[in-house]
């Protein structure tokens, strides 16, 4: 079993959002994560928009990877099952170790709401040079369960049985 921790740590997090068509004013999603986050306990490294490009996409991660100071990622937005979404595409190549069991817990859970369409959701999370990596649909709902249901707590070293602190070798303040 893990260690787990008694009391809480905070986390440095940033966020992206990968759309389109989406601007500052329009994020709700983004807001919604740095929100959460932030009255979760964590500190928010970064926050970022920029456009369902695959290389944009791996170039902002592959930077926030390489930050000491960042812990977690937490990417809203491109992850959809139409030619336009890459969220997936550009994250696979930069885990070290893929989370296989985040995307089936989030379509799992996500079958409450939306029904057997979560099976075109292409949520994903793997851990890359110490970094937890989550990628999830963009709708704020989306976002809203995946963090009230799965990352809080896999964020949360008090979690047990267990939770990615341990394995994020990355500055905690």
């Amino acid at each position: 079993m893990a260690h787990v921790a008694s009391e809480f740590i905070p986390v440095s997090v940033a966020v992206l959002t990968v759309s389109d068509s989406r601007g500052e004013a329009e994020d709700t999603s983004g807001h919604y994560l740095v929100e959460a986050a932030n009255a979760a306990g964590h500190r928010i490294a970064d926050k970022r928009i920029i456009k369902d490009n695959l290389y944009q996409i791996r170039s902002v991660v592959s930077a926030w990877i390489a930050d000491d100071s960042i812990q977690a990622i937490v990417i809203n937005g491109g992850t959809g099952f139409t030619e336009h979404n890459h969220t997936p595409e550009a994250l696979l190549p930069l885990f070290d170790r893929e989370v296989e069991g985040f995307g089936e817990l989030f379509r799992m859970l996500s079958y409450e709401d939306i029904g057997t369409s979560t099976i075109q959701s292409r949520a994903i999370a793997g851990l890359a040079n110490k970094t937890i990596i989550f990628a999830v649909p963009g709708s704020t709902s989306a976002c809203k369960m995946a963090w009230e249901r799965i990352i809080t707590e896999q964020l949360d070293a008090r979690h047990r049985p267990c939770n990615f602190l341990p394995h994020l070798g990355k500055k905690q303040r």
